[in-house]
């Protein structure tokens, strides 16, 4: 029967073990000195070697002729505990075992002495998923074990263990999987199994497992399986990162704010039946890889790709902003978690994608901060920027009295017939605390508050006059949801409802004069971001 490689090379010393000198030093120590705990708790991802270090470690303390804290692997034991004839040495998948009256189970059986070896050795996997009844019975034994029993607890998620036990434990943290160690170790043993492995596929199959060295033994299974030549074309297609066209495609469509186009990219891929939740983890991991093109010297050793795509990578990050990429993986990660709750995954899809290619629609702050970046470069390039159109006033009309004519001395008319009173209507008054409304404002909605903060207000009759020099105001009080909180407000500190009117500054400022005012605006929103000298250029970012 054909052995799986994970299986079939999994360490069986403590020197076969990489990447985890840290931990395989001090247990060999231990072993050496007879300095045996009671329980031991390992902890880290998956494939770093938790279950092979609770199997390595066993055999050390029971071996007849341990060699400088080494099992030996030729004496009664280590062969007795390699082929599971001795059974001193359990293992105990919690998963399934997690409730009370199995670790019960076990505390009896811990009480008798062990067959053959020295110490009898409960190895608990997966740890983190025992019950509470079933930590607490575990516990028991902990505290007083007998002088026979040694505990190892291997989980993946230590911080679900309760304190009690993790307290009572002697903890190893397993570091992930070196890139060099696991490229080494996957070149001899391609070598041992008479594959031909490249070095650059090697390289490759390290980055794509992350650290876990069960993955990337998993992945040069299946390319062995593929063909015996196992080159960079072979492990893209066995890892599923060949045709990577409909990412470029997509990520260019939204660089270039075409919605349109990703939408119809979106429906090709309904069309012959993708996995749009698994498409998107992938557009999602796409994007990292843009994200560390952009902010790091030497991103060749991060970016999981081929290496003919960095040059695409390159090239499609050059014209992203990093508040652009940023953006685009908040809003993917959103979608990520909604496609997992929702059956329409197509239409959380073309949502995502909308909102992708109009960042306008959004009001998050990584949004805002890709579009000031966008601002700026259209100022750097010289370029016209659009105000946007302010709120259309309406106009205060006042009806003066008419002047008597000196000739003509004024008729009397019958009091039965009274000539109608022409009223002058009243102008605007500052007859409210608009210092006071700013700072409940301010509580609601932080951006708006930075948008008014030049404002000042005026009352007539239940109209409310806002006179801001502000340009982004009028844009920004057309959008929904934001004359509600200024009308919120008023009604908190007045106690009325007033109807909002808005007077802006008509003149046309500068480029450099608007820039400089939307980034001051956006400091006191909370938006990170540099503000540069007024007349300067800014500097690419």
């Amino acid at each position: 029967m054909y052995l799986a490689l994970y299986r079939k090379w999994r360490p069986k010393r403590f020197a076969d073990l990489i990447s985890q000198p840290h931990i395989t030093a001090t247990l060999q120590n231990e072993v050496r000195q007879n300095r045996i705990a009671h329980a031991y708790l390992f902890t880290g991802s998956r494939g770093t070697g938790k279950t092979s270090m609770s199997h390595i470690f066993a055999k050390a303390i029971n071996c007849l002729h341990p060699i400088d804290g080494e099992p030996c692997l030729s004496c009664e034991i280590c062969h007795g505990l390699e082929d599971g004839s001795i059974l001193d040495v359990i293992e105990i998948d919690a998963a399934s075992n997690s409730g009370v009256d199995n670790i019960r189970d076990l505390r009896e059986a811990a009480n008798f002495m062990p067959s053959r070896c020295r110490y009898r050795v409960y190895i608990i996997d997966e740890a983190h998923m025992l019950s509470t009844g079933a930590e607490n019975a575990l516990l028991k034994i902990m505290e007083e074990p007998p002088a026979h029993v040694v505990f190892i607890l291997a989980t993946t998620e230590v911080h679900k263990i309760s304190p009690t036990i993790r307290s009572r434990c002697q903890r190893f943290d397993f570091h992930r999987i070196r890139t060099e160690d696991m490229v080494a170790r996957l070149l001899m043993i391609a070598r041992e199994e008479g594959l031909s492995l490249t070095g650059d596929a090697a390289q490759l199959l390290a980055r794509i497992a992350d650290g876990g060295m069960r993955d990337a033994l998993s992945l040069l299974d299946q390319c062995a399986s593929f063909s015996q030549m196992i080159d960079l074309k072979t492990v893209s297609t066995a890892a599923g990162i060949a045709g990577r066209d409909d990412l470029f495609a997509v990520s260019e469509a939204i660089a270039a704010k075409k919605p349109e186009a990703a939408l119809k990219i979106i429906q090709e891929l309904h069309d012959r039946s993708r996995d749009l939740e698994r498409f998107c983890e992938e557009l999602l991991d796409h994007y990292r890889n843009l994200m560390l093109m952009k902010t790091l010297d030497h991103p060749e050793d991060m970016v999981i790709c081929l290496p003919d795509e960095l040059d695409r990578l390159d090239a499609l990050a050059e014209r992203c902003p990093l508040s652009e990429i940023l953006y685009c993986m908040t809003v993917l990660q959103d979608t990520l978690a909604s496609l997992r709750r929702t059956a329409g995954k197509r239409v959380a899809m073309e949502l995502c994608m909308i909102r992708l290619c109009t960042p306008s629609l959004s009001e998050d702050p990584t949004a805002i901060l890709s579009r000031l970046d966008a601002l700026e470069a259209a100022v750097r390039a010289g370029g016209a920027v659009q105000e946007a159109e302010p709120i259309r006033e309406e106009p205060v009309v006042t009806q003066e009295m008419p002047e008597p004519e000196p000739e003509e001395p004024p008729q009397q008319e019958p009091k039965t017939q009274q000539e109608p009173k022409i009223e002058a209507k009243p102008v605007f008054e500052k007859m409210i605390d608009w210092p006071e409304v700013l700072n409940r404002i301010r509580q609601k909605n932080p951006l708006l508050y930075a948008l008014l903060s030049d404002s000042v207000a005026y009352v007539k009759e239940d109209t409310l006059l806002i006179d801001s020099p502000n340009h982004m105001l009028g844009q920004m009080l057309r959008q929904q949801g934001h004359s509600g909180t200024i009308q919120q407000a008023l009604a908190e500190q007045t106690g009325r409802k007033y109807r909002l009117v808005l007077r802006g500054n008509k003149t046309e400022p500068k480029e450099s004069a608007l820039l400089r005012s939307i980034l001051q605006q956006a400091q006191a929103a909370g938006v990170p971001t540099e503000l540069p000298d007024a007349g300067t250029p800014t500097e690419e970012r």
